[in-house]
């Protein structure tokens, strides 16, 4: 069963997401905001993509603030992980500013909160953990 780490710092949202995975995409989610934790996850490739919220509250990496850009530019910057495909997953911007979003951050994809059409995001999230196999 394929894996979806999901990095949300809103427990509601996490919630919401965990439902709509499991139970209309039958994946396994994983939840998570810490930054060491998220990294050792996808470098023992125990996520086969990850869902990354922009704006994050509680994350730190070496005793700074950080958001899912740059955690997301970490994962990619790392030979080990950068392949682990990354759809950022906010409400900021609109569809116009997805492009900036991915380029900026080298993620794979990107979707707007709230999350409207669940077949849609689970097809999102399947095609791209397909794209990498």
């Amino acid at each position: 069963m394929e894996t979806v780490l999901v990095v949300e710092d809103n427990p509601i949202n996490w919630k919401v997401f965990e439902k709509i995975l499991t139970k209309r995409g039958g994946l396994v989610a994983q939840h998570t905001e810490d930054v060491n934790t998220i990294i050792e996850i996808v470098n023992a490739n125990k996520a086969d993509i990850v869902l990354m919220d922009i704006c994050l509250e509680n994350s730190y990496y070496n005793g700074k603030p950080i958001n899912g850009i740059e955690i997301t530019k970490l994962l990619k910057a790392n030979p080990h992980t950068a392949k682990v495909p990354v759809i950022l997953v906010t409400a900021l911007g609109t569809k116009h500013d997805s492009k900036y979003f991915i380029e900026l951050s080298g993620a794979d994809g990107f979707i707007g909160k709230p999350v409207v059409d669940h077949q849609d995001f689970i097809s999102q999230i399947k095609t791209l953990i397909s794209s990498r196999k």
